[in-house]
């Protein structure tokens, strides 16, 4: 793993020292030197350092351009014909999808056609395009098709471009522009020859756009079953064919985790979508060490086996009002959903404990609203990336039964959701509510109430970069859960950069505010982003919330990213926490990878029980 590492660093050092600004955001823009570059540029030896280590990455032209687009910038082009359609497939090293002219170096174009297969372009044209040739252009469909190509971990960016016939006024040539991601992923540590791990993923094997991931982990000290070798294999086709169904089959053997399923998915993908469903079948077994909520010095391993299948499919619907402002955007949607849960092994169950591990069957059905649209934004949870935000709201009622082996019992639920930007450019609101609950001879049953709000501040500028302000409120509220089934607040549950199995409860309340700084430079070739945070939670399981103490984590940390690979964010964070019980010191520091957030969509899925966390 480590020489697997630091060749790939090697190579990229290299590359950027062969053209710095190669991996600019926007090459057409003139750079804005800081006052660092000016001070290195004063002798030739300090102007070759700046060289090998920095280059400008951020610009406000770029910003600016991205952010403005958001007219849908294809409605002049409504109601022409597509006569063809061509696919350019940039390399993945020193090209741009904003600026066709750059190119990339030497190194870069060797790295990219000789480490790197692209993407196929006949699966391009099957699987990903909402359109063909002959079609009108329906300025949705085409923007729908470069959210729907960005959406995939496969492209680092993509852009349509229609240019109209010279000779024919009423017809257009397309011209889709998608850059791949890196699609090798290496992982693991090494302690021993007795102890090591180590995992591969290619995420678009051989240009199919299917991936694989397989992983290993050798520990011959560890006595637990499947303890000493673990293993998993997962392997996914994101479309088949034309139909927009996902497939995943996974094959794992850990020490806590065996896992053996299949699931074959279709979203709503866009507001035209008629049909969304999904089949999954599957076997586990996991095994779990849990605290008693009542009393939390008492552990209890917590060994399950269980066999499942679960099912569902929707059915979108036209917004009835036509010249209604919503009609584009919004789908009345009705759902269906059947699931079967069979224990072989469980915790001890009755009438009244342990609802979670019953053998049960249960039916779903849904009645929902959905208004979607998106805005084209970056520098969110992205390094440069362009980034599609949702807008819209949603709203569902869920009902149904559950039959069990302690008798049947009805459920309820609603959720409304929604998020936008907020006017004068004061930045981007999302709320979340949900209720429901589980009933039985007219009393309610495991139940939950929460909510959750978040904050995006607009783009601040800061001398030649930018930061933004992020702030998220959750609450939630338990209804008769029992000793095992209880919230935690730990982790990204709530107080970052701790795992604590203390701060447990039925009700809780957390406020994480994080300040991000978006550096205007890189570090061969991975963005730097700055960042403090503060992270405050309540939860207890008595009948007050107040009465809990206020737990509390404050830090710092960077993250560095390069967005052409499909590696984790590499995070490295110095935190420091206030009454948390059991800590053996009140700072951390800790370096980490994190998977990049993406902000909540508004499709109506699944009819779901209304989540405990």
């Amino acid at each position: 793993m480590c020489r697997y590492l630091l060749l790939f660093l090697m190579l990229s050092f290299f590359a950027s020292a062969q053209n710095p600004d190669s991996l600019e955001v926007h090459s057409r823009d003139s750079i804005r030197y800081t006052n660092l570059k000016a001070r290195m540029s004063k002798t030739k030896f300090s102007r070759a350092v700046y060289r090998l280590l920095f280059r400008d990455v951020y610009n406000q032209g770029k910003v600016t351009e991205v952010k403005e687009i958001e007219t849908n910038p294809f409605t002049p082009y409504e109601g022409m014909v597509i006569r063809k359609i061509y696919i350019r497939q940039l390399d993945i090293l020193g090209e741009s999808v904003y600026d066709t002219t750059r190119k990339g170096n030497q190194l870069e174009r060797f790295l990219s056609k000789n480490l790197h297969t692209n993407t196929r372009e006949g699966i391009i044209r099957r699987s990903f395009l909402l359109f063909s040739e002959g079609d009108d252009i329906q300025a949705h469909v085409l923007k729908d098709t470069e959210r729907l190509l960005r959406a995939n971990r496969m492209f680092v960016d993509a852009r349509i471009i229609v240019v109209p016939r010279k000779d024919v006024t009423w017809m257009a040539d397309i011209v889709v522009l998608i850059q791949d991601s890196w699609s090798l992923n290496f992982s693991g540590g090494f302690s021993s020859f007795n102890k090591f791990n180590v995992g591969l993923e290619n995420i678009n094997v051989r240009g199919t756009t299917h991936s694989q991931r397989t992983a290993i982990r050798w520990d011959s000290k560890d006595t637990a079953k499947n303890g000493k070798f673990q293993f998993r294999a997962i392997y996914t086709i994101p479309y088949i064919g034309k139909t927009f169904i996902t497939a995943q089959a996974s094959l794992i053997f850990e020490r806590d985790l065996r896992e053996q399923s299949i699931r074959f998915n279709r979203r709503f993908i866009t507001t035209e979508t008629k049909y969304a469903g999904a089949l999954e079948v599957g076997h586990y077994n996991t095994r779990q060490v849990k605290r008693e909520l009542q009393s939390k010095d008492s552990l209890t391993l917590l060994l399950t086996d269980y066999k499942y299948y679960d099912f569902w499919i929707g059915r979108a619907f036209k917004f009835p009002f036509p010249n209604s402002k919503l009609a584009q955007n919004s789908r009345i949607v009705t759902a269906f959903r059947h699931n079967k849960y069979n224990y072989d092994e469980r915790p001890e169950v009755a009438p009244n404990l342990n609802k979670n591990y019953w053998n049960r069957t249960a039916t779903l059905v849904s009645l929902g609203f959905s208004n979607r649209n998106y805005k084209r934004d970056v520098l969110i949870y992205g390094f440069g990336r362009t980034e599609d935000v949702p807008v819209g709201s949603l709203f569902a009622l869920t009902v149904g039964r559950e039959n069990t082996e302690f008798g049947a019992r009805g459920y309820g639920g609603i959720q409304f959701a929604t998020g936008k930007y907020l006017p004068h450019n004061l930045g981007y609101f999302y709320g979340l509510a949900n209720l429901g609950s589980y009933s039985k001879n007219g009393k309610a049953q495991q139940g939950v109430i929460n909510g959750e709000v978040t904050y995006i501040s607009n783009l601040i500028p800061f001398r030649y970069s930018f930061f933004r302000q992020f702030v998220n409120i959750r609450f939630a509220k338990g209804i008769n859960r029992d000793p095992l089934d209880y919230l935690n607040i730990s982790g990204d549950r709530g107080i970052r950069g701790i795992n604590n199995d203390r701060l447990i409860g039925t009700k809780k309340l957390t406020i994480g505010t994080e300040t991000v700084f978006f550096s205007d430079k890189s570090l061969l070739g991975f963005r730097i982003a700055y960042f403090v945070f503060a992270d405050l939670g309540l939860v207890n399981g008595v009948p007050h919330l107040w009465e809990s103490p206020l737990y509390q984590g404050y830090g710092l940390g960077l993250r560095l990213r390069n967005e052409n690979l499909t590696f984790n964010t590499l995070q490295v964070r110095f935190g420091y926490y206030r009454n948390i019980p059991e800590l053996s010191s009140p700072t951390r520091f800790a370096a980490s990878g994190n998977v990049p957030l993406r902000l909540r969509d508004f499709d109506i899925s699944a009819p779901a029980i209304a989540p405990f966390q």
